[in-house]
């Protein structure tokens, strides 16, 4: 008798502990998604080549991405998730959303294009009929052409050029070995890149050279962020925002006839967190002026910057306040939360995002400390715009495994995978930032319907309308269903 109830003890327990493990599965990102025979195929697959890679040393996630990139790229999940259909990228900023060669190669190669040389070892661009006037803290302005013919050795110094367009380097840690050292890096970065993209030539290459990018590692639609920069033209006159909005808007389409199976493109309008309280509310105006008269492109607002030094949301209540108080929608899209610290105006900012109905948390790194904003994001559908690279690369950690984000994944919280500043880290598109969250954030738990739910998300928590939002799901599915269709099956593992 006693050894009939033993036996029955331990198979209840199996079934039991069965049951949990079923149940704890189905509560993370994707686990309740049913997959068709062809997808539980790829998903072996896949998850025999993750073995694989979570085996060999180093393992890419675990280690600095800078120095690993060229491991990520011959990887077999890598070389899948370029082919996989992504949906949509929803967190990148204009100002550096295409590669750096391109930059190099094309922008800077162009007619009257004039560099010059900063104190503190950066460099400055400007496109000018006439040698531009000197500015403080740089050299005498050179005209590249000019430099290039004076050179023994063009292909390094256009290599030196791609390096201070980028923060990429073979050894970050002793290039950046403080937050402030890469934010130093990262902003002067952006002041190298604004003379080359805000030509106005170049800004309508560029946004087609973006999107084509982008359609290339299989994403749908964008919605970026957009700055407050103005296109200049050669003689030196500048163009208003309309200008730029009308630009953008003539050039998705302009993609979009080209390639009908793209979505479009939307703009989050954007500015500095580090501007005073009347020159934010003055931006929020002309926001919801932009919006009425371009409803069809721009999808709301943004503060950027960096959080840890700049000012919080609380600090620009009275501009945020502005829509509500005139009656009028304008969508906020907050960065918040993109800080290690703890306790500080800075991560309260997740919960002032929501505070002010933020539509989605850009990066959120300092939710989980925060269990009501945690939930209010959760029953909100209010997503995190997760972006694993840029949070690895601005040292808020350092192994990826590690990455608050992993919580969120195993809770199915709302998630969406970005790639925040592409240029600056070395990478296009969003399939580098899929490996990591993948590979590294999700580890094994992570499957083929982590991956669909993720692509998925990205449609469902963006700021097209239901009508689109269908659409673009039905066009996704078409493609999906062709991926999977078309991987190679399990003899592809070498088992």
């Amino acid at each position: 008798m006693t050894a009939k109830i033993s036996v029955c003890e331990k198979t209840a327990q199996l079934l039991l502990r069965e049951l949990m493990l079923k149940q704890d599965m189905s509560q993370q990102v994707g686990g309740r998604v049913e997959l068709t025979a062809a997808e539980l195929q790829l998903d072996s697959l896949l998850h025999q080549l993750k073995l694989k890679e979570m085996a060999a040393s180093p393992f890419p996630p675990s280690k600095h991405f800078f120095k690993v990139r060229h491991i990520v790229q011959k990887s077999p999940v890598f070389k899948l998730l370029q082919k996989m259909p992504k949906g949509a990228a929803l967190h990148i900023h204009s100002s550096a959303m295409v590669s750096v060669d391109w930059l190099v190669m094309n922008a800077t190669y162009r007619p009257h294009c004039y560099i010059c040389f900063t104190w503190d070892g950066s460099v400055q661009f400007l496109f000018s009929t006439n040698t531009p006037f000197l500015r403080w803290g740089c050299s005498l302005w050179k005209r590249l052409d000019v430099l290039r013919a004076s050179l023994s050795d063009v292909t390094a110094f256009d290599n030196s050029l791609m390096r201070n367009l980028t923060l990429f380097t073979e050894d970050p840690e002793m290039s950046y070995p403080t937050q402030d050292a890469v934010w130093d890096k990262f902003e002067k970065t952006f002041m190298a890149l604004s003379g080359l993209i805000t030509y106005a030539p170049v800004f309508k290459d560029y946004i087609y050279q973006g999107l084509k990018e982008l359609y290339e590692d299989n994403i749908m639609y964008l919605e970026l962020r957009l700055g407050q920069s103005k296109a200049y033209e050669l003689d030196g006159t500048t163009h208003d925002r309309a200008w730029s909005l009308e630009v953008y808007r003539n050039t998705t389409e302009q993609f979009r006839a080209n390639h009908p199976d793209f979505i479009g493109s939307r703009l989050i309008f954007s500015v500095h967190r580090s501007l005073s309280v009347s020159q934010v509310k003055q931006a929020v105006q002309e926001a919801i002026e932009m919006q009425r008269k371009y409803p069809d492109i721009i999808a709301g607002f943004d503060l950027v910057g960096r959080e840890d030094t700049g000012r919080s949301i609380w600090y620009f209540r009275d501009a945020l306040s502005l829509p509500s108080e005139i009656k009028t929608q304008l969508p906020f899209f907050f960065h918040a939360g993109e800080t290690d610290l703890d306790g500080t105006d800075v991560d309260r900012n997740v919960l002032d995002a929501l505070l002010f109905n933020t539509s989605r948390i850009g990066h959120g790194f300092a939710l989980v400390h925060h269990p009501l904003a945690k939930q209010l994001s959760r029953t909100r559908g209010v997503a995190v715009e997760l972006c694993p690279i840029s949070n690895q690369v601005l040292k808020l950690v350092s192994d990826l495994r590690n990455h608050p984000a992993a919580v969120l994944m195993s809770d199915g919280h709302p998630i969406v995978v970005s790639s925040d500043d592409p240029t600056l880290f070395g990478t296009t598109g969003l399939s580098y930032d899929f490996y990591q969250v993948f590979v590294g954030i999700g580890g094994l738990s992570a499957n083929l319907g982590t991956l669909k739910e993720l692509a998925m998300n990205s449609i469902r928590y963006s700021s097209l309308s239901p009508q689109l939002q269908d659409k673009a799901i039905t066009i996704w599915k078409e493609k999906w269903n062709k991926f999977c269709l078309a991987a190679p099956g399990p003899e592809a593992t070498g088992h």
